[in-house]
This record gives C-alpha cells, sequence and structure tokens, in this order.
C-alpha cells in the first residue's frame, strides 16, 4: 500500500533529504514535499508523448514503434517537468502492455541511478523543457474504449486487444456473455457474407467481420461468480458454433 505523503511531509522534511525520488510513482506528489529537496521521477514513455497513468495501454494503442522511459523534475502537474533524460527500446509488434511494462523495467532503474549518481557528484542533468507541441495524455482507458467496436478496422482492434491485454481486457458480447478477449489477431480468411459485427468459425478460429477485415479470436476470458473461466480459440468457436451462424457480436 502507498503512504498517503500529504500527512508524511514533516517525517520527510525532518530527514533532510539530499534529493527526492519517484519510480513510476502513480499518485500526484504533494507540492510541500517537492519544495523539500531536488526532486526527479521517471516515467514509463518518451515524454511529452503519453503523459498520464498508462502510457502501456496508449503506446501499444496507437502503434508506436519507438518507446521509451524519461528522467523528468517533479512538478505539482503530472508528467510536466524539465527532461533530464531519456532512454528509448524499439517496441515489437507482438508484445501486449504487459510485456511492455517488464521491458521497461530495467532501462527505468539504469536511467534512474545515472540521474541520481550526477546529482550525488553535483552535476546534474541539464533540465531540457518539454515541447507541449508534442504533448499527448494516456488516461487510464475508459469503458467505451476497452469495449471492441466491430466498425473499426482489424488491425486496429488487434492493437486494441493487446493495449488492454492481459488486464483490464477488451472486451465483447457474445450473445449475452461478456468476453474478454486477450488475444486476436487480424485475418484476411473470413466468409466474404459476413457483414459488420457478425461472427462465425473459419479453420477452427471464431472469427468477427471488422469494418476492414476481420479479427480472429485466439484466447479470452470471462467472469462469472466462480471467479474467472480461460477460453481457447476452440472453445470462442464454440461459443460461436452455439450460436445461430452467422451470429452478430455487439
Amino acid at each position: 500500500m502507498q503512504p498517503d505523503l500529504a500527512t508524511e511531509s514533516s517525517a520527510i522534511a525532518a530527514a533532510k533529504p539530499d534529493l527526492i525520488v519517484s519510480w513510476f510513482w502513480t499518485k500526484r506528489i504533494p507540492s510541500t514535499i517537492l519544495t523539500i529537496a531536488p526532486a526527479f521521477g521517471v516515467h514509463p514513455s518518451l515524454l511529452p508523448r503519453h503523459r498520464g497513468p498508462d502510457p502501456y495501454f496508449w503506446t501499444i494503442d496507437r502503434g508506436d514503434t519507438i518507446s521509451g522511459v524519461t528522467a523528468h523534475v517533479l512538478e505539482p502537474e503530472y508528467d510536466t517537468g524539465d527532461i533530464l533524460g531519456k532512454k528509448r527500446l524499439a517496441v515489437d509488434p507482438s508484445w501486449n502492455a504487459w510485456t511492455l511494462a517488464k521491458k521497461l523495467d530495467t532501462p527505468s532503474i539504469a536511467l534512474m541511478r545515472e540521474v541520481a549518481m550526477g546529482y550525488a557528484e553535483g552535476a546534474p542533468p541539464e533540465c531540457v523543457p518539454q515541447d507541449e507541441s508534442l504533448a499527448t495524455l494516456a488516461p487510464s482507458p475508459t469503458e467505451d474504449e476497452l469495449e471492441l467496436d466491430w466498425n473499426l478496422a482489424a488491425i486496429d482492434l488487434a492493437r486494441r486487444v493487446r493495449a488492454a491485454s492481459p488486464y483490464p481486457g477488451a472486451f465483447a458480447f457474445i450473445g449475452d456473455q461478456v468476453v474478454s478477449v486477450v488475444r486476436a489477431e487480424p485475418t484476411d480468411r473470413f466468409p466474404r457474407a459476413l457483414a459488420v459485427g457478425e461472427a462465425a468459425v473459419e479453420a477452427g478460429f471464431a472469427v468477427v467481420r471488422c469494418g476492414a477485415g476481420a479479427l480472429r479470436l485466439v484466447e479470452g476470458r470471462y467472469d462469472s461468480d466462480d471467479g474467472e473461466t480461460p477460453l481457447s480459440a476452440s472453445k470462442l468457436a464454440n461459443l460461436i458454433t452455439s450460436m445461430t451462424a452467422p451470429d452478430s457480436i455487439a
């Protein structure tokens, strides 16, 4: 559990720190703490792109080919302070949000140590103001954004599935069942008679016609009173065949 920093500012000030460091801290740090000592944080994106609590989701969803981590001066507003350093990482197109998060751990710790060492040696990195014209936001995705919109292109929906995987998960209704789609891929193999949002089974996979192409459902899950139930590709196909084929997915 993260402590309530607002109630700890006096204790932190009494410790007389030389430097305050935040590593992927998810709550706002009060101004009363930021004035105690120089303060910097490390954020899992290349600021000013993807400011906010969920840069992993938006990095994948927007199809970024390069991501990374940024050390920046902590300010009262999230992720807006001067940049102290960056490390870049190529994004593999097969990664989901969890994979990206794990891949950024090592460079983020390395950058944190490098910047902290600069302060310790009396030579902190140069402060470079962020270019506000390049700023984008990375809020937590809404339920509307997580629900798969079959009017979109299959390639975009496949990215959204990866961006939300494994949690919170992009979802769709199959009949009356809410299904979180954990893995999916675009495909050109689908019955051409399908309308957008209609589903069928092709080569053993459930496929859904999209605004462009179709989405093959590879893995999913659904929640019940008994907990999570994983859905393999064959089980997803069985859900479709248990309905009147072809059937619409909301």
